[in-house]
């Protein structure tokens, strides 16, 4: 089965004082995208920030990253519904407005770093139910088992009832499963059958788990929103460098990397 490539361009933690190469600006995000496009993303996964780099729900702001990328190429663009940890859920919401193609729908709280990431159940079936009206795909991200289930709760009453589910699995968070092979097969082997989904393997075991997860069936995520390095103690130059390994990766399995329609017509 051919691999579909998402793009992370920036996330809403980092800075570029941790890598001058990360983009933040619409500009700069939509030629990221460009050149990630050319080697094979399908997918651009889009954070946005404001005119001090700081992540934003703005909406003008991301209606023009989103202009701008569609200026550029084809690509099907997921707009993070996560945004930053300070950002209310009730601006956060509001982006699916722009009907992307995607939103991320996060199906609970945590804690997440040093911070609290605020998903409250009421709050998150609006959004999914929001989705559904206007024809956007979510993508679950589940940082627990717990996750899991209560994407399955929403499937089971109906509020998500789009098929194939699209999950995201994100290993690495501090206070979501650590990234090991074990929790990583763990999910794996509960998630639903025929589903779409993808490791988002955050920091130095992205690499590790990125070729797990294609070596299972998944599909794969790659850009500094993830890593910001390429390898250890060496910054990825922006994040076509971390989208050529993942591509290369691909093809080394014997996994044919999907194009946008192909994406597009899985979903």
């Amino acid at each position: 089965m051919s691999v579909t490539i998402t793009v992370a361009t920036t996330g809403p933690i980092a800075s570029k004082a941790d890598n001058a190469w990360l983009p933040t600006q619409p500009d700069e995000i939509a030629e990221q995208v460009h050149e990630a496009y050319k080697v094979g993303a399908s997918v651009a996964h889009v954070h946005i920030r404001d005119a001090q780099d700081q992540p934003t729900a703005d909406i003008d702001i991301a209606r023009i990253t989103m202009e701008k990328i569609a200026e550029r190429c084809p690509i099907l663009i997921q707009l993070s519904t996560g945004v930053g940890l300070s950002v209310p859920f009730e601006e956060r919401e509001r982006l699916v407005e722009l009907r992307p193609q995607m939103a991320t729908l996060n199906p609970c709280s945590m804690s997440f770093g040093a911070g609290e990431f605020r998903n409250p159940p009421a709050d998150v079936e609006r959004l999914a139910r929001r989705m559904e009206e206007l024809g956007v795909k979510p993508e679950l991200e589940i940082y627990d088992t717990g996750h899991l289930e209560a994407a399955l709760r929403l499937r089971d009453a109906g509020v998500l009832s789009g098929e194939p589910l699209q999950f995201s699995i994100v290993l690495g968070i501090r206070g979501g499963m650590a990234a090991t092979a074990t929790n990583l097969i763990t999910l794996v082997d509960r998630l639903p059958q025929d589903c779409v989904w993808q490791v988002i393997a955050i920091g130095r075991a992205n690499l590790e788990l990125t070729a797990m997860g294609l070596a299972l069936g998944g599909n794969a995520r790659a850009g500094l929103e993830d890593t910001l390095y390429l390898r250890k103690g060496e910054l990825s130059q922006g994040n076509l460098p971390l989208v050529q390994r993942v591509a290369e990766l691909a093809k080394a399995l014997d996994r044919p990397i999907a194009s946008v329609e192909e994406t597009a017509d899985r979903l």
